[in-house]
């Protein structure tokens, strides 16, 4: 039986059923895990990887694709007809509480811009050792407004609400008490946005040919 096979897996590593369940149930409700996110996710992280190659067997049964980046210690879940990170992307849906999450036309041009911005920080040398870039939220606004000519909401609670849900992903990190309307404040890129939009859609947001229309939802150049 599968359970018994399971157990055989586990027991090599000192892994219960129960924590298996826990490690899947928390994937499957987020999507994303960060060793340095929380004590919570480390430890989950470092579960995973004792156990990857069951916890892959059980994703593959529902064609989920388990994508891991060791060099900066996060990992992802990649839907049903997805690939990893620099193959054919075939998904148009991001991953993130639910096997196909739509994320809004503003989650999505955020999106183009935080790549932009951490891309140029890349090229200049400003990451950290861990793969961060720090940028304000003065600065991302105006890069909103130079490169796809519209604004960040204007309402202080609909800024926080879209920079809070890129957070979510584990995209970027702030101090949740953070005003944003203080050109003083300022949040950290995670380097997985690297993965999470592809070059294709940098390379057209340089050439100026992304429509605002097209961020309607999530396309096909945002995994």
């Amino acid at each position: 039986m599968l359970i018994d096979h399971l157990e055989k897996q586990l027991a090599t590593e000192g892994v219960s059923i129960e924590e298996l369940r826990e490690l899947l149930v928390r994937l499957l409700n987020y999507g994303v895990l960060c060793r340095d996110e929380s004590q919570t996710e480390r430890e989950l992280f470092d579960r995973l990887l004792r156990i990857e190659a069951p916890v892959r067997e059980l994703l593959d049964l529902f064609g989920i694709t388990l994508h891991i980046d060791r060099r900066f210690d996060y990992l992802r879940l990649l839907p049903p007809g997805s690939t990893a990170p620099g193959m054919e992307e075939a998904a148009h849906h991001s991953f993130a509480g639910s096997l196909r999450a739509r994320l809004t036309q503003n989650e999505v041009a955020l999106l183009l811009v935080l790549r932009m911005q951490y891309d140029q920080a890349l090229r200049e040398g400003k990451v950290d050792e861990n793969g961060f870039v720090a940028d304000s939220f003065e600065a991302i606004g105006i890069a909103m407004k130079n490169l796809l000519g519209r604004p960040l909401p204007e309402k202080s609670g609909e800024r926080k609400r879209l920079f809070t849900r890129l957070r979510q992903l584990r995209l970027i990190d702030f101090n949740q008490d953070e005003e944003f309307e203080s050109g003083e404040s300022w949040l950290r890129i995670h380097p997985m946005i690297v993965d999470f939009v592809s070059g294709e859609a940098l390379a057209a947001l340089r050439e100026g040919s992304v429509e605002q229309e097209t961020t309607d939802g999530v396309e096909s150049d945002v995994s």
